[in-house]
């Protein structure tokens, strides 16, 4: 089959013919019709994560079942399906709780084996893992989903828990944070995006932003936190750091109003993994403080239902659409990222 592979990282990935995978006995291999291209895959192309070499990349899939194993009972060939970007064993004690997301023996496309920049792509645990597509959801906007959108998701909906009229800050407007928005503004959040870039700001915006808040304005005559307590008139009941960095998450605590919640999204690597948060104001202030990593499966239909009936509307943050043969040079692309430019898709035929 065709893949994109990298002997090396930070070596250009190219397109290459390598062996289909094995279907798993309590998997599928499923053909691929859409995968994203994320910033997780850039950190394992550029050595931040480690992945077996030479490797294929890509973990935000859609496409259809092309083979099943002897244990799968819930699927069947030619079903269109998609997959969250963590995949439980299905044996855990975590994982018969419905929390997949943590399982302690996962498996990740695109990390711990070879990923969806490819024609086919091997999943285990299909019947816990895998999620049925409805048709009014292309492969496309499938795709757009699995890392950055569902992560976005149910950070606001299970940890958040944001309601209407309650102020939301989202800190850092990539393709989660602009996920984010969307979302918060259709759960009925007053939304203030927090960015550097005008453009992605803008983009923000257009996709329901109340309010634009340029972290590096000059004359803005405070600090960040301190422009989201005023604006909202005391701080925000939710803020969510989808950077990924110390100064964005502790932007993000101090954004909070009393007893607010602040979700970490955005990844914090290697020097920059433990971050002096203000452990003071958590506590006098009784603010909660999550992790975010991902959805499971069986969180996926409300999530789904929003998108049927255009309550969300994921392809709006879709920018550009390329063929696999495209995929490795948009990978290395994300050495300089465009702000605002909308998340790109790789669609395979």
């Amino acid at each position: 089959m065709r893949a994109v592979v990298y002997p090396g990282h930070g070596v250009l990935p190219e397109v290459a013919e390598v062996p289909p995978p094995p279907c798993p006995d309590d998997g599928v291999v499923v053909a691929v019709r859409a995968t994203g291209v994320c910033r997780s895959d850039w950190h394992a192309w550029k050595g931040h994560d480690p992945v077996p070499l030479p490797h294929v990349p890509g973990h935000e899939l859609a496409g259809v079942v092309a083979e099943l194993g002897p244990d799968v009972r819930r699927w069947s060939v030619g079903d269109r399906v998609t997959v969250p970007f963590v995949c439980g064993c299905g044996r855990c004690a975590w994982c018969a709780a419905g929390e997949a997301q943590v399982c302690p023996q996962q498996t990740q496309p695109g990390f711990t084996g070879p990923g969806s920049f490819a024609e086919l792509v091997a999943l285990h645990a299909a019947d816990l893992n895998l999620v049925r597509l409805p048709d009014a959801v292309d492969f496309v906007t499938a795709a757009s989903l699995g890392c950055r959108f569902a992560t976005a998701f149910r950070a606001l909906t299970a940890h958040g828990r944001v309601e209407p009229g309650s102020w939301l800050a989202v800190h850092g407007c990539g393709g989660v944070g602009l996920s984010a928005v969307m979302v918060g503004a259709a759960l009925g959040a007053r939304v203030v995006a927090v960015d550097v870039s005008p453009a992605a700001l803008e983009r923000a915006r257009e996709v329901g932003a109340e309010v634009l808040l340029d972290a590096r304005d000059p004359g803005a005559g405070s600090d960040v936190a301190g422009r989201v307590r005023d604006v909202t008139g005391g701080g925000a009941h939710v803020s969510l750091d989808a950077l990924g960095s110390p100064a964005t998450a502790v932007a993000s605590v101090l954004s909070l109003r009393r007893r607010g919640r602040h979700v970490q999204v955005g990844l914090l690597l290697g020097e920059a993994s433990t971050p002096p948060l203000p452990m003071d104001r958590v506590v006098a202030q009784e603010l909660e403080v999550y992790g975010s990593h991902g959805m499971a499966a069986h969180e996926y239909p409300a999530m789904l239902a929003m998108i049927e009936d255009g309550t969300l509307r994921p392809e709006l943050l879709v920018g550009e659409v390329i063929d696999l043969e495209a995929a490795g040079a948009a990978l290395a692309a994300m050495d300089r990222p465009r702000a605002g430019s909308g998340m790109t898709v790789v669609s395979l035929p």
